[in-house]
């Protein structure tokens, strides 16, 4: 057991779906990363029956819906700074954070009571890459960031607009899309493209899944 961390008790078919799952994303996390995990959805599920958080209530649906969503970015995911914009109680940005240690990730919402459960998940899983932040984006302010991502934050058109003055020169937009609509691509801010679009294949999760790759159009 890590030091400082309570492993919670769950349902042997909760842990196996996590563990499943990850393995079949390809994740092999390691025992500490893997009781923050745990730890996290069992903080997350504890919070929301008081708090509301978020509307998916069971432990099965939550490691679908959340952890293993969030944990299918990790590929697209390279920091050094990843600002994670509209990130309600932390998805994907804590999964991230706990995943990719060599990645400092700042959480950022407006909702005081999604920031405190950011604030508590972090120091109860002892996380030092970490960062809550409770700000509109529109009116914060910080060093441009490598990667921006979103999981259900906006419009594209508005993600882009709005986090725009929060990138680096050469960075990259993450947004995480469920049904794809070919007129947001379209409705794109001029100087910006997209450079990849994958299909997340999220296991268990019934329904489409797409991540998108953004970047502003650098003239020669």
């Amino acid at each position: 057991m890590t030091a400082g961390l309570t492993t919670p008790v769950l349902e042997p078919k909760v842990v196996a779906l996590l563990d499943d799952g990850l393995a079949e994303l390809g994740l092999c996390p390691d025992a500490r990363q893997r009781e923050r995990l745990l730890a996290l959805l069992a903080l997350l599920h504890k919070w929301n029956r008081a708090y509301n958080l978020t509307a998916v209530r069971s432990l099965d649906a939550m490691v679908t819906r959340h952890l293993l969503d969030s944990a299918a970015v990790l590929p697209a995911v390279h920091g050094p700074g990843l600002l994670d914009v509209g990130s309600g109680p932390g998805l994907p940005g804590l999964v991230v954070a706990i995943l990719r240690p060599d990645v400092t990730v700042t959480l950022l919402d407006s909702n005081g009571k999604k920031v405190r459960f950011q604030r508590q998940a972090v120091l109860e899983l002892g996380l030092t890459n970490a960062v809550p932040v409770q700000a509109r984006v529109e009116s914060y302010e910080d060093r441009p960031f490598a990667q921006v991502i979103s999981r259900a934050f906006a419009s594209l058109e508005d993600f882009v607009s709005l986090t725009e003055p929060l990138l680096a020169v050469d960075g990259e937009w993450l947004a995480m899309k469920g049904r794809l609509l070919e007129d947001e691509l379209q409705r794109l801010p001029e100087g910006v493209e997209l450079v990849d679009r994958q299909a997340l294949r999220i296991p268990g999760a019934p329904g489409q899944r797409h991540l998108l790759t953004l970047c502003r159009r650098l003239t020669p």
